[in-house]
């Protein structure tokens, strides 16, 4: 059963060490937003328009992380064409492509997690992390966890407040860190359980097309799959590796149902390129291209990565459920040779 959100709850995720909100009707702040329909601001900041049309006067900012309540969704005429969708708030419009819709929810808290850790998904709009340091020091901010990343779920302890939180590992700087647990819910094993098993492995193939940013996935020859994506952006960084998505023919070869991915930095600034718990993650090529979640944009139907094919979260995790390997609930990695993907 599904908690009611209260006004409290909500000041807790949103406030907990990150100063005040701003008084504007625009954020959504009712005493119950429990499956309230709700944009996050994902980037630095973003247009409130007069009307669904980029041309439209600009009427004032919204910054990263502010939550705007969603009245309804536009497809507008003047797009852009590729996302033509607006959704209407306080004072005007905003368009979707820097957005994440937030549906949230407060979860039952478990009484204990098994031996070597649950996954589960973030179910408000930001839940920010704290890190233990020790008795001297006590806690210290850390990352905000966003709406559908994913993270293990180590144990149940005390957090600060005196409430049940959830100890979370981070699979690659293998630090420990808590949130509330209502704000997590548990992942059960049948959302691991894989799809069309009894098709051969050899018979399941992806197809990616940069032209169409579409993936389609196959089996024989049949479409049994297709959606939009964001690949990867057609730049060069200095001596680093090239930000568009390699072509040719490739195969999944790990998959990690959360995955930090970013510079590794202790930080709590949100400007940083750090990104953990990147849900339903399926690597394909080796400079670490992958099929993944994605849950700062919503803007699908063009280049817009480092490389990797952005899927929304419920996408990819149809991607990470149909290929192979076949992971278990309980795998922080499975490696192995996996289904056929072929870019083009």
């Amino acid at each position: 059963m599904r908690s009611r959100l209260s006004r409290r709850d909500f000041l807790k995720f949103s406030l907990l060490g990150l100063g005040s909100l701003a008084a504007r009707p625009v954020f959504a702040t009712p005493d119950d937003l429990d499956g309230m329909d709700i944009a996050r601001v994902a980037i630095r900041q973003i247009s409130v328009h007069s009307q669904p049309n980029e041309e439209s006067r600009i009427l004032f900012q919204l910054y990263r992380d502010e939550l705007a309540h969603i009245y309804y969704e536009v497809e507008s005429e003047h797009g852009p064409g590729y996302n033509p969708y607006w959704y209407r708030v306080w004072g005007g419009y905003i368009h979707r492509a820097s957005t994440q819709r937030v549906r949230p929810y407060l979860n039952p808290v478990a009484g204990s997690i098994r031996e070597g850790g649950q996954l589960g998904e973030i179910t408000v709009p930001y839940s920010q992390a704290l890190l233990f340091r020790s008795e001297r020091t006590g806690w210290e901010t850390l990352y905000r966890l966003y709406y559908g990343s994913t993270h293990w779920v180590m144990s149940v302890d005390e957090g600060p407040d005196g409430g049940p939180w959830y100890r979370l590992k981070d699979e690659l700087l293998e630090i420990e860190y808590h949130v509330p647990a209502q704000h997590v819910r548990l992942i059960p094993d049948e959302e691991f359980a894989p799809l069309s098993p009894d098709v051969p492995a050899h018979l399941k193939r992806i197809e990616i097309s940069i032209a169409r940013q579409e993936v389609v996935a196959f089996e024989r020859d049949q479409e049994v799959f297709r959606t939009r994506i964001s690949s990867g952006l057609p730049y060069k960084p200095e001596g680093m590796i090239p930000w568009d998505t390699p072509k040719g023919s490739f195969n999944i070869y790990s998959k990690m149902p959360s995955k930090h991915m970013g510079d590794g930095r202790l930080t709590g600034n949100p400007e940083d390129y750090e990104l953990p718990g990147v849900p339903w993650t399926c690597f394909f090529e080796e400079t670490g291209v992958a099929f993944h979640g994605t849950y700062w944009h919503t803007d699908f139907g063009r280049p817009r990565s480092h490389g990797c094919i952005n899927m929304t979260n419920e996408d990819a995790k149809w991607i990470f459920r149909w290929t192979t390997p076949v992971s278990a609930p309980t795998t922080i990695e499975q490696t192995g040779y996996g289904t056929q993907v072929i870019v083009y």
